[in-house]
């Protein structure tokens, strides 16, 4: 726990999700100011950094050993977390890492290591962790509203493809540990509950161009799983899903049902004659979870401030981690995986 005014912040990597935390800790979380940014290619991080009027680099090294850093958060692909983090910890800077944790259980193993060795804060970026309504259903479902839970069907669908790298599912764990690491977090999450099996069926469906470089890449999928206490659930999965980014959670209990999202951006709804009724499509993570990201990020300076237990930890990480990578197994495989 670190007791100061303002606590300094740099970000790794600037790409969708480094900009928006970036841009949060230039000017919008209480107690902390963005001081440095770093990503390998050296105009981008020249770029961002005139944006944003921070220090620029573009070595890692370099960039960890700047004094005004506090924290960093880390917004790299996913292959480099492992060894970012290692890194991080080793130079005494609190860590919010986005998801996924990393590529396999072994760097986890690692990962966990050091932070326990170096005795820093460490927050998993799972930002619906930190999202009103996901927190509401969570408190719901806990007061037993709708009674045990039985049956979970959650939706994680993105827009548009992410970068190439992520393609090469041994570099990202495919588009069910890019996209999809929320929903198998998210279901933990709300349910309290772990998984037991896995079972996954994956198909490129869009993007055939894709296959004979990556023939392993898959665009939709669909996860059946089994959890203790005998909740049973599905994750479905498509990426690029062209209508919208897309994030749903049903649930079905003893004594009720829950649902949680939209497609449909809020407060936004057209009638004529003509077309009907019109609600505008939700376009990107970046606007349905602008808040959760805030308050991602602020709880990153709660914790270092106040020494405030992580809400979101690397046991998640890992957890869900697990569960993707038994997914992948599944899906390649053609048979149930146990967890």
């Amino acid at each position: 726990m670190l007791k100061a005014d303002l606590f300094g912040v740099g970000v790794i990597g600037t790409g969708r999700a480094g900009l928006v935390h970036a841009r949060n800790f230039a000017g919008n979380i209480p107690g902390a100011r963005l001081t440095a940014i770093c990503d390998t290619d050296p105009e981008r991080a020249a770029q961002v950094g005139r944006e944003l009027s921070v220090k620029a680099y573009s070595n890692v090294e370099d960039f960890l050993s700047d004094p005004t850093l506090d924290a960093v958060v880390i917004a790299a692909p996913t292959f480099a977390h492992a060894e970012l983090v290692k890194a991080a910890a080793a130079a005494g800077k609190a860590i919010l890492c986005e998801k996924p944790l990393c590529l396999t259980l072994e760097e986890a193993e690692e990962m966990a290591a050091a932070v326990e060795k170096h005795g820093v804060v460490f927050v998993m970026g799972f930002m619906r962790r930190f999202d009103r309504s996901f927190i509401r259903a969570r408190e719901i479902l806990q007061r037993g509203d709708i009674g045990r839970p039985l049956v979970v069907k959650s939706t994680g669908k993105g827009p548009g493809l992410p970068p190439r790298w992520a393609w090469d599912v041994y570099k990202s764990n495919g588009m069910l540990g890019e996209v999809n690491s929320h929903d198998f977090d998210c279901v933990r999450f709300l349910t309290g509950e772990e998984y037991q099996w896995v079972y996954a069926v994956g198909r490129n469906n869009k993007c055939k161009d894709l296959a004979k470089e990556f023939p392993e890449f898959y665009d939709t999928a669909v996860v059946t799983f089994g959890m203790s206490n005998d909740v049973i659930g599905t994750i479905d999965s498509a990426c690029p899903a062209d209508y919208g980014y897309d994030a749903r959670v049903e649930i079905q209990g003893t004594d009720g049902v829950l649902f949680i999202g939209s497609i449909s951006q809020k407060g936004v709804v057209v009638g004529t004659k003509e077309r009907g009724v019109v609600e505008e499509i939700v376009d990107s993570w970046r606007n349905l979870f602008s808040e959760a990201y805030a308050a991602e990020d602020r709880h990153l300076i709660e914790c270092l401030r106040d020494g405030v237990a992580p809400r979101s930890t690397l046991e998640d990480g890992k957890r869900a981690l697990q569960a993707v990578r038994a997914a992948n197994r599944s899906l390649l495989q053609g048979k149930v995986e146990k967890i």
